[in-house]
């Protein structure tokens, strides 16, 4: 079998162009109509966007766990990671094993691992006092983690980089 990060580096792109010709094809729509139909068009592709980051990251701790025949495989990984000094690949995993939780839990401790990290983030994290990121784009739906295009891509080099790291 191929490897994870290929195919599922595969997948993604593929599923990324579909869903954003899609959107282009929406966006074009609602210059002429605002049809609900329409706008959850652009939602639920946003809702696929997220299920892809969840999913995919849920995929690779499950191959960590096989792999590294453990448990918790993500700490497994950090913990491989540490001992080769590849400090900021750990930081960077965190944080998206933090935001894929928030994604799929919403408020708690990685909420607020996060939220005191602000800054240093690389993707954006709804603040607790706002209601959207962009008021009035009616693609938008309820996350407390903006899923672009840019984060799923990075979850998916991010599993790449940790699967070609922890292999060695």
């Amino acid at each position: 079998m191929h490897e994870f990060y290929d195919l599922i580096n595969r997948s993604t792109k593929l599923t990324l162009e579909s869903l954003n010709e899609k959107y282009e094809n929406s966006i074009k729509e609602l210059s002429y109509s605002a049809r609900t139909n329409t706008i959850k068009n652009l939602q639920m592709i946003q809702v696929q966007k997220a299920v892809i980051a969840i999913g995919v990251f849920s995929m690779f701790e499950s191959i960590l766990q096989e792999k590294f025949r453990c448990k918790n495989g993500f700490s497994e990984a950090k913990k491989r990671l540490m001992a080769k000094g590849e400090l900021e690949l750990v930081k960077r995993f965190d944080y998206f094993i933090k935001a894929v939780n928030v994604l799929k839990h919403g408020y708690g401790r990685s909420y607020n691992s996060l939220a005191s990290e602000w800054e240093s983030l690389p993707f954006i994290l709804r603040n607790t006092g706002d209601t959207y990121f962009t008021e009035g784009d009616v693609s938008e739906i309820s996350t407390l983690i903006d899923v672009d295009d840019v984060f799923v891509i990075n979850c998916v080099e991010l599993i790449e980089l940790v699967s070609k790291e922890t292999n060695s």
